[in-house]
């Protein structure tokens, strides 16, 4: 089996700095736990909150719309301009925050001033 290789145009602080708040422990014993009640009969598989599908957002779309470069949108949503980079390439995608609130600002174009006083 050959090894495999991650390859990103972003540095590894830009990628740390991506993940420095994603507790991805908790989420596992989240998840593990939900199973171990289901197993025990503590809990229906019904009972459990179904994630949403996140809406489906083009990034580049949604930044010409506003008439914004990537450093002035990249700056309004708080991530580098490399990681909008990155996200309009298809180089890495979205966080499901990022996902949602760009899905707004599209659909609302006054949040644009509101995010810039922020």
């Amino acid at each position: 089996m050959s090894d495999l290789r991650f390859e990103s145009s972003l540095s590894m602080e830009e990628i740390e700095d991506n993940f420095k708040n994603t507790d991805f422990f908790s989420g596992i014993m989240d998840g593990l736990n939900e199973a171990l009640a289901y197993k025990k009969g503590k809990a229906k598989a019904e009972t459990f909150a179904r994630k949403r599908s996140l809406p489906n957002i083009d990034v580049a779309q949604v930044r010409n719309s506003l008439c914004m470069t990537q450093k002035s949108f990249a700056a309004m949503l708080g991530v580098s301009c490399r990681t909008v980079e990155a996200w309009e390439c298809g180089k890495s995608n979205p966080a499901p925050t990022a996902v949602k609130l760009i899905y707004l600002i599209s659909n609302d174009h006054s949040l644009v001033q509101k995010l810039q006083n922020v």
